[in-house]
């Protein structure tokens, strides 16, 4: 029987969780013929590798590994061994539902009009998550519910799917190519917009995506991921990210000053105002969304200026920019 569906797993210092990963890959309803594992290691420096040799019993599993660090590096090596014409992605620290691996292949044999297909990621708790921590705070967590009805994303409504739990048709990658490499994650980095920048590549084509409530995969919240510092952290590096990315929508401002779009500045002036608002009325939890959109707009605009500095820097005899009243004052 032909293999028809490659399961990417990329992993990195996880072997706690990277266990239960694989069994539950392992353990699924759908012909053991169907379907093949890649579990990618990037670098692992714990028991990942001893783990990874004992499974090689299996000829479902296959174990690669990718020197070059960072999750697009390690999902495309991964996409390049495939033998499937469907792949899906998951990750080290998420548990698939049994029915995983046949809910994507006849998902995606059902609905020729896709490229892909997605679905929830819902959390498995390590501890109580403090109150503050509701669906609103769920990007930072990679979870994932678009509610119990199935929906269809393109560019009109480009909405993202978490590569968590993501199947694509491997017509997809001919298309459009790989992972990007300057916006991924790497080692423990937090808000890499790999994904983002891969479904925004593939919307413009005229790509289109369904989400499914029943693609099920649980994930593993780590406690320290439940502290307002690492959403903090991960919002700054996300708009760093974004800022990389240069999406169209992003920058539609005809205007931008130091490279950040007009808008975005307008925003933030706003959103300063609208958080001394919430101190003044003691309003916390309206406080902390704020600020992290403020957090966004600090990890934007300091990548934009450190690029325009670099790039004034490497080019040869441009006349740096000084204020107009410096430049009065040498003459």
């Amino acid at each position: 029987m032909p293999v028809r569906l490659t399961v990417i797993l990329p992993t990195f210092d996880r072997a706690a969780s990277l266990s239960a990963a694989i069994a539950a890959l392992l353990n699924q309803t759908a012909d053991p013929g169907t379907y093949e594992l890649i579990v990618v290691d990037n670098n692992s420096t714990d028991g990942t590798r001893s783990l990874l040799e004992s499974l090689a019993v299996d000829t479902r599993v296959r174990v690669l590994r990718e020197s070059r660090q960072g999750l697009s590096f390690a999902r495309n090596t991964g996409l390049a061994a495939g033998r499937g014409d469907l792949v899906a992605f998951t990750d080290d620290d998420v548990e698939v539902g049994s029915d995983w691996v046949s809910t994507v292949v006849h998902a995606l044999d059902a609905d020729a009009a896709v490229d892909g297909i997605g679905g929830r990621v819902l959390p498995a708790w390590r501890m109580s998550p403090p109150g503050w921590l509701t669906r609103e705070h769920w990007a930072p967590l990679a979870l994932q519910d678009h509610g119990p009805e199935s929906l269809l994303f393109d560019a009109t409504r480009p909405i993202g799917l978490v590569g968590a739990n993501v199947a694509f048709r491997r017509a997809v990658f001919d298309r459009i190519g790989g992972f990007a490499e300057h916006v991924q994650r790497v080692k423990d980095g937090a808000g890499s917009t790999e994904d983002h920048e891969f479904l925004t590549r593939l919307y413009a084509s005229g790509g289109r995506m369904r989400y499914l409530p029943g693609m099920l995969v649980v994930a593993s919240v780590q406690p320290e991921r439940c502290a307002r510092a690492y959403h903090r952290r991960w919002h700054q590096g996300h708009g760093r990210f974004h800022a990389q990315m240069r999406e169209p929508a992003m920058e539609r401002s005809r205007a931008a000053v130091l490279g950040v779009p007009v808008h975005l500045i307008r925003a933030a002036l706003v959103d300063i105002m609208r958080l001394a608002g919430c101190a003044f009325r003691r309003e916390r939890e309206a406080a902390f969304l704020t600020e992290l959109r403020l957090r966004f707009f600090r990890g934007f605009a300091t990548a934009r200026v450190r690029d325009m500095l670099t790039s004034a820097a490497a080019t040869p005899g441009r006349r740096h920019w000084r204020p107009a009243w410096l430049a009065r004052g040498e003459r």
